[in-house]
């Protein structure tokens, strides 16, 4: 697999699916999350109430993730995905390694080839960059999938900066 790494805009990605750092009601937020869901357009609202109303009542748990439509993003799927929250006292790091890991095994249930994340967990969720980027892109470079191309978009210079390191 390929890992590309992108300083830009991930709702602007052209990429069989791009992956939602969601959080866990699936009906939008703020960050990546807000962002999708304002450029996707209702229909990804629509199918995350539905899915809201079925399988996930409860929210969907982090460390997993569901796809959508994507709506109006260039992209054919949204992979929904809910990272933990940072925690200085308790390692979730496994919990941060499983959203990759997932998204991946949705994208290969979808039959995509192509991914673009962002840096899950990163946001609000206080994850510390440089751990966060260790965590992904091993997560990522260790998954057995068939996407052939995974495309880190990274939305501030000093993030993308931190992922390049990482990936050297």
């Amino acid at each position: 697999m390929d890992i590309t790494l992108v300083h830009g805009d991930i709702t602007q990605q052209k990429t069989d699916a791009v992956v939602n750092a969601a959080n866990s009601s699936l009906l939008g937020g703020g960050g990546v999350d807000g962002a999708i869901h304002r450029r996707g357009g209702p229909e990804i609202l629509a199918e995350c109430r539905r899915l809201r109303a079925s399988h996930y009542g409860g929210g969907l748990p982090a460390g997993q993730a569901v796809a959508t439509t994507a709506g109006l993003l260039p992209a054919r799927w949204v992979i929904h995905t809910v990272g933990p929250v940072y925690s200085a006292t308790e390692d979730r790091s496994a919990v941060l390694a499983s959203c990759y890991r997932e998204c991946l095994r949705v994208a290969d249930d979808l039959g995509a080839a192509s991914v673009a994340f962002p840096a899950v967990s990163t946001g609000v969720y206080g994850w510390p960059m440089d751990d966060a980027a260790r965590i992904a892109l091993a997560a990522v470079r260790s998954a057995s999938t068939r996407v052939s191309e995974a495309r880190f978009v990274l939305f501030a210079r000093d993030a993308y900066d931190v992922f390049a390191s990482a990936l050297r």
